[in-house]
């Protein structure tokens, strides 16, 4: 059986601890060997900071999203609008009925300028 030794920690310390072990630990041997290891593993310091929260990184990901969707609002106002109205126009000017003038034969033509010699 492994023998135990005793740690002195301040009693504030000790409650976090405890607390802390009882909710995901079975034991609080497991709860620092487990904080130890993964101290080690990943060859991180306690004192260091892991860099953005989720919550951090998710008001910067709104933020991104929110000015893309203003650059998009602002293309669709400044490009595809106009250019869908002069497409829409060019397609009015060829769907209004004209008169066009009967074609005339090249051999019409020919006609018409021997009886004008003749």
């Amino acid at each position: 059986m492994n023998s135990f030794t005793g740690i002195r920690f301040k009693k504030d310390t000790a409650k976090r601890f405890q607390n802390f072990s009882r909710q995901h630990f079975k034991s609080h041997t497991e709860a620092l060997e487990t904080m130890l290891d993964f101290f080690q593993d990943n060859e991180i310091s306690p004192k260091e900071k892991l860099g953005p929260s989720a919550k951090t990184l998710e008001t910067k990901l709104l933020k991104r999203i929110n000015a893309v969707i203003a650059i998009m609002r602002d293309m669709e106002k400044s490009q595809t609008k106009p250019t869908l109205a002069m497409l829409e126009s060019l397609f009015q000017a060829e769907n209004q009925p004209h008169k066009p003038s009967k074609p005339t034969l090249i051999v019409e033509k020919i006609i018409k300028e021997k009886n004008k010699n003749n």
